[in-house]
């Protein structure tokens, strides 16, 4: 199945925020926000800390690193071909960082497939329904790459 992935992190090469994948089917999204940097960048103050938890209710889970990785490991366990799409290359770079949990350990899987799609003509900032929230931009990529528009 393909899960179209977004995170939200501090900045140009900061630290991870959170991270989301929408399932192609069904509607158990997999959600996951982290501790709070100590120095916030300032556009991620305004435009991504005030709706980070504008999620569905059961769906935010504010993990360390390894639970959330271990949350994603049972998230992905139960499908043999997963495929993460994405349109940016470092929500792929966290979402692969977040596999590993610690020296020489990874999560337990399956194996998995990334791709990193050309989204020309998409904008989260303005297809979002909820702009800057990890969730919400997967979902908005979803939507643009399952009903592309002629």
């Amino acid at each position: 199945m393909r899960y179209f992935l977004d995170t939200e992190y501090n900045g140009f090469g900061g630290e991870l925020i959170s991270l989301a994948l929408a399932p192609e089917y069904g509607d158990q999204d997999f959600y996951v926000s982290f501790p709070l940097p100590d120095d916030i960048h300032p556009w991620v103050a305004q435009n991504v800390i005030p709706y980070l938890r504008f999620v569905p209710q059961g769906v935010d889970h504010q993990l360390s690193r390894v639970d959330a990785a271990r949350h994603l490991e049972a998230y992905l366990a139960n499908d043999p071909d997963p495929l993460i799409v994405a349109d940016w290359p470092d929500d792929l770079a966290y979402f692969c960082a977040l596999l590993v949990t610690g020296p020489g350990e990874i999560i337990d899987h399956n194996g998995l497939r990334l791709e990193l799609i050309n989204a020309a003509g998409f904008s989260a900032a303005a297809n979002s329904k909820m702009p800057h929230n990890a969730l919400h931009d997967a979902h908005a990529l979803k939507e643009f790459y399952l009903n592309p528009v002629l």
